[in-house]
Parts: structure tokens; sequence; C-alpha cells
């Protein structure tokens, strides 16, 4: 495994999902992590750890063949087959350990 930059201590790095090359040389890896007492999706550019949610988000505009995002500043567009491979991933590992999945990304908790 590559040595990762700016993983959170709280973070366990597992296997890798699905990797691209995107348009501006990047490597883009979205890996399998424990984090939070359930395993997520977190997505890494050229082996750095970026933010955002612990699941593909659908877009507001679809563009092309991209329907879903991952990361924050910058993100990455993923098309419906790569969101559906990440949320099977994740779904599965949770199942096959008995964890269930609370996504808090985007949630006002005072609501």
């Amino acid at each position: 495994m590559a040595d990762l930059i700016d993983v959170p201590p709280d973070m366990t790095v597992k296997d890798i999902i699905i990797m691209k090359r995107l348009q501006n040389d990047f490597f883009a890896e979205v890996r399998l992590v424990m984090r939070n007492g359930q395993y997520e999706a977190a997505l890494f550019l050229n082996d750095r750890f970026k933010p955002g949610p612990p699941i593909p988000q659908p877009l507001d505009n679809p563009s092309g063949d991209l329907t879903h995002w991952m990361g924050v500043r910058p993100s990455v567009g993923l098309t419906a087959e790569e969101a559906e491979r990440i949320l099977d991933e994740v779904s599965a590992e949770n199942a096959i350990h008995h964890k269930r999945m609370n996504e808090r990304w985007g949630k006002n908790n005072d609501v």
C-alpha cells in the first residue's frame, strides 16, 4: 500500500474500491475505510486524503456520464456504475461485520 497522506487518526484504511485517472493527470482512489465504528468510502487524490461525504452523493445537475460526486475542494465526479460499486462495497462490508451505516453528511444536528 502506498504511503497515504493526511489520513485522519481515527481512520483505518482498507482496500481500494475504484481507481481512475483524472483529466489533470491526478489519480483518484476511493478506498474502503473504517471510521466512526462503520465502514465508509474515502477519497484520495494522488495518495492524499480529501474530506467529504462517506459515500457518493448525487449531483444536482448530472453532466454527461457523471451522476455522483465525492470529496470537497476538489470534488471528483463519478459515473452511476462507479457510485453503485462503491455503495455496494460499503453496504456489503457493513452487513458482513454487523455494522449499521449512519450517514450524517450535510445534515444539521439541530433539526
